[in-house]
């Protein structure tokens, strides 16, 4: 029997904020971690250009949430979530995190969306269904999405609201069957549901990713992420970019020390309990969803990391300008006017 979603502290209006103080880095990380800091044990995205502040009857807020899920279902290399198991207990405390974060989402009144970035595969567990379902349905949520490996059946999208829900898929060669993969993908489309493909720019991949950019439909995005760690020769650049003509953005890290960034003001990162941080990547702590807390710690701010080398991180710095690049697709990481009017960029 499914316990019922806790009472919330209601939002009031804040303040005027005081300006931003000066930006301190933390000590070192990676894609899963921000060079220049700590890696926060949550993570989160945002939703086209949406500027405003998420006061009630107000502006837009955009949340990544991660629970304690870190099970998976594959075993790929290159993760080190990798068929690990969950305890019962540890699901249990999962799905009690999500769906009090789901109850919180649905008695605002101010718009939101939400990308749920789960270190495991959500779409195995049925609370992560009903939630990403559920939240499609609600008409304050512009868009909910969930990163995912479509190892699972899709009919709970019967139950979700195609013109919000969308997926972030990943191919993982060697993992699962390629047919079976793109029938997913084929029925994701003639559902109607947004939704972009992906794979990791390891060299073994490259041949499967060209098979799978020529028998997908042309209207779905294939965007390559640059393999942890690897930097790529412009020979070796120059395939994966004729697959992804955004992947120059990928490819290396970008210096953010100092740059203007979305994170902390209209994005957010919440983790299982309660607590938000700027982005996935930085450690410092602006407070906590169920208390309210955290809006007292929403301002402009520029990023105290030295490099941005993942992409729910650095789609956010301003300079790069890719709200405009991805607009109305940030969560779903599906770019404005694909493919007619994207052209080869970030190089």
């Amino acid at each position: 029997m499914n316990p019922r979603p806790p009472v919330f502290v209601p939002l009031t209006p804040r303040p005027p904020l005081p300006p931003s103080p000066s930006a301190t880095a933390p000590a070192a990380g990676s894609c899963g971690a921000v060079s220049g800091t700590a890696a926060a044990p949550a993570a989160h995205l945002a939703a086209g250009p949406l500027p405003g502040r998420p006061e009630p009857g107000g502006g837009h807020l955009s949340i990544l949430y991660r629970g304690p899920l870190a099970s998976c279902d594959y075993d790929c290399p290159y993760c080190p979530f990798a068929k690990r198991r969950d305890r019962p207990e540890e699901l249990r405390r999962d799905r009690a995190a999500l769906e009090r974060f789901a109850g919180w989402v649905a008695e605002r009144d101010f718009p939101v969306s939400v990308l749920f970035t789960p270190w495991g595969e959500g779409l195995v567990r049925s609370w992560y269904r009903r939630a990403v379902a559920g939240l499609s349905r609600l008409p304050h949520v512009r868009r909910v999405a969930i990163q995912t490996n479509l190892s699972g059946r899709l009919t709970w999208l019967d139950d979700a609201d195609p013109e919000r829900v969308a997926l972030w898929a990943t191919y993982h060669p060697g993992q699962v069957p390629y047919d079976r993969f793109v029938g997913r993908c084929r029925e994701l489309a003639a559902r109607g549901v947004r939704f972009s493909v992906g794979v990791v720019g390891l060299a073994e991949h490259l041949e499967p990713a060209r098979r799978l950019r020529a028998e997908l439909p042309p209207e779905v995005y294939l965007w390559v992420n640059a393999a942890e760690g690897h930097e790529y020769t412009d020979a070796e650049a120059a395939p994966w970019a004729a697959i992804d003509p955004l992947f120059g953005y990928s490819r290396r890290p970008h210096e953010s020390r100092g740059l203007p960034c979305r994170t902390g003001d209209d994005v957010i990162s919440v983790s299982g309990d309660g607590t938000v941080r700027r982005c996935h990547f930085l450690p410092e702590v602006i407070g906590n969803l169920y208390d309210g807390s955290y809006l007292d710690g929403l301002r402009p701010r520029p990023c105290p990391a030295d490099r941005c080398d993942c992409h729910i991180g650095y789609v956010h710095l301003e300079p790069l300008g890719l709200y405009d690049v991805f607009a109305g697709g940030i969560l779903e990481r599906v770019p404005a006017g694909w493919p007619d009017q994207v052209s080869r960029s970030g190089a």
